[in-house]
């Protein structure tokens, strides 16, 4: 076996680092949240319990920790819902060339360069001069859509782009209508990369600060929740709340991939019955 070169050893210590530098803040707020009852918010732990676990379940004198969670997991409910279909829909329509298409285009990618706070800024203003209420539900909903939509529309434009127009020429030719085709033919094969949409519309919604400080209203979602706590929380009540967010936020993700899996291992053997009959 060819040894390894010094490079291998410095890029992969280089590796390591990156890893350690991306995950080392969430590690050790998981560890600092498992401190005794006297514990404080900094090293060196004093004793180890899950006593801070269960105070965030008692009430708690400041803050709407379980209802500002319930607000962001129907916003991102919301979004999530609405990222999917806009993003079909766009990606459909985007196909064929239409007058303004390129213009259309560019404006959907400007959201994302536009910087978040002043996206809020400008939705909350625009909500605020026009009489309406500055709500996480309508405001809210808007100005976090700039951020989820063109994400979800990039993917639906590459999915489209390498999409084989012979499954729909098939399907129209044993007499299925737009509508069936679409249905049972189109929907299906691009199921995976659906689910992959309706991940990123959940996940940036649910963890969406920028976006959402200007645009919430008088009730905030649950990052903007942690947000104003750590201004006046002093316990390790706080690193609890951030270690169950980010288990919450990774079995979402995994509920996910897990749906991922399942729709390509039902494509795939949908492909080889098909295979069989012929």
């Amino acid at each position: 076996m060819e040894p390894r070169s010094r490079s291998f050893y410095i890029l992969s210590a280089f590796f390591g680092l990156f890893v350690l530098f991306l995950y080392g803040p969430t590690l050790t707020i998981g560890i600092l949240s498992f401190q005794g009852e006297g514990g404080g918010l900094t090293f060196p732990m004093r004793g180890v319990s899950l006593y801070w676990f269960y105070d965030l379940f008692e009430q708690q004198a400041v803050g709407d920790i379980w209802g500002s969670f319930r607000r962001s997991i129907v916003l991102g409910l919301m979004v999530m819902v609405t990222t999917v279909v806009v993003s079909v829909t766009g990606g459909l329509a985007f196909r064929k060339k239409f007058l303004g298409s390129g213009i259309l285009f560019y404006l959907i990618i400007t959201a994302l360069v536009i910087p978040s706070i002043l996206v809020s800024l400008g939705v909350g203003l625009l909500f605020s001069q026009s009489g309406l209420n500055v709500h996480w539900s309508t405001s809210g909903f808007g100005a976090q859509l700039t951020w989820t939509l063109p994400f979800g529309l990039l993917i639906m434009f590459a999915v489209f782009n390498r999409f084989d127009k012979s499954y729909e020429e098939a399907a129209r030719d044993l007499g299925a209508s737009p509508w069936q085709t679409i249905r049972y033919v189109v929907l299906p094969i691009i199921a995976p990369s659906l689910i992959g949409v309706a991940l990123f519309g959940f996940t940036l919604s649910y963890d969406e600060f920028a976006r959402t400080l200007l645009t919430a209203g008088s009730y905030n979602t649950l990052p903007l929740e942690i947000y104003g706590m750590t201004t006046n929380v002093t316990s390790p009540v706080l690193y609890a709340l951030g270690t169950l967010t980010t288990l919450f936020s990774l079995l979402i993700i995994g509920a996910f991939l897990t749906l991922a899996l399942l729709s390509n291992r039902r494509k795939a053997r949908a492909g080889s019955d098909a295979g069989r009959a012929v």
